[in-house]
C-alpha cells in the first residue's frame, strides 16, 4: 500500500511541474507587443504611357485594312521625328469589327454595312514633359482615338519612393510600440516579425477628343498635359518582445 501511494504522489507531482512548464511558455510567448504603422511620400512620375489608336472604316474589309494600315504607318513615322525610340512603341490590339445596318427604329439588321479596323499603338516616355507634343504629333498624323494616357514613376524611383515609406511607417510602429512599453513600465528587447506592404496608383486620364484636334476644332498650340504628383504608401505590422 505504502509503494502505491508513493507512486501516485510522484505521478501528482510530475503532472504539476508539467502544467508549470507550459504555463510559463506561454507567458513567455505572450511577452510581445504588435503594432502597425504607416507612410506616405509623393513624387513626380518620371514616365508616361499614351494609348491611341487608328480606326479606319470602309465598306471593303481590305480597304478598311489598308488604309489603315498607311495611317499608322504614317503616325509611326511622325512619332519617330519627334523623338519616339522605336523600341518604345508597341502594338497593343488589332480589330476588324463588322458595322450592321439598322432600320429607323435602330434595329439591327444581318447585312454588314461596313468594317471598322482598329490598330492600337502603345507609347512610352522617358520624359513626360513631351507629353502634349508627342500627342500632337500622332493626331497630326492620323491617329484618331487616344484612349488613355498613364503616369507613373520608373522602377528606379518607385524603389526609392518605397524605401522612404517604409521608413517612414516603421518609424511611426516604433514610435508606438515605445509608447506602449514605457506606459505598461516593460523594455522593448527585440523583433519577432515584420510583415510589409506597399503601392502606388498611377495617375490616369481617360479618352482625349483626337477626331476634335484632327478636324482643327482644337486650338493650334501644343496641348498642356500636367501630370501631378503620385502618392507611395506603405504599411507595417510589426511584433516586438518585451520583458
Amino acid at each position: 500500500m505504502k509503494k502505491i501511494v508513493l507512486l501516485t504522489l510522484a505521478m501528482v507531482i510530475l503532472a504539476m511541474v508539467l502544467i508549470g512548464c507550459v504555463s510559463a511558455a506561454d507567458v513567455n510567448s505572450d511577452r510581445t507587443i504588435q503594432v502597425s504603422g504607416s507612410g506616405t511620400v509623393t513624387g513626380t512620375p518620371d514616365r508616361v504611357q499614351i494609348n491611341l489608336a487608328v480606326e479606319t472604316e470602309d465598306a471593303d474589309v481590305n480597304t478598311a485594312q489598308s488604309d489603315n494600315a498607311q495611317e499608322m504607318n504614317n503616325v509611326v513615322k511622325a512619332l519617330v521625328s519627334a523623338g519616339v525610340p522605336g523600341n518604345q512603341m508597341k502594338t497593343t490590339g488589332y480589330t476588324i469589327t463588322p458595322v450592321y445596318q439598322q432600320d429607323s427604329s435602330g434595329i439591327l439588321s444581318g447585312t454588314v454595312k461596313s468594317y471598322q479596323v482598329t490598330n492600337t499603338l502603345q507609347v512610352t516616355l522617358n520624359d513626360t514633359n513631351m507629353t502634349g507634343q508627342i500627342i500632337d504629333a500622332a493626331v497630326g498624323a492620323g491617329a484618331n482615338q487616344v484612349n488613355s494616357i498613364q503616369f507613373m514613376l520608373s522602377d528606379q524611383q518607385a524603389q526609392a519612393l518605397r524605401s522612404q515609406a517604409l521608413n517612414l511607417a516603421i518609424t511611426n510602429a516604433r514610435s508606438d510600440a515605445d509608447a506602449v512599453a514605457s506606459a505598461l513600465n516593460v523594455t522593448i528587447t527585440g523583433t519577432q516579425s515584420a510583415d510589409i506592404s506597399q503601392g502606388y496608383t498611377a495617375i490616369v486620364y481617360g479618352s482625349y477628343d483626337a477626331t476634335a484636334a484632327a478636324s482643327g476644332k482644337m486650338a493650334a498650340a501644343p496641348t498642356p498635359i500636367q501630370s501631378g504628383d503620385v502618392t507611395v504608401t506603405a504599411q507595417v505590422s510589426v511584433i516586438y518582445t518585451i520583458n
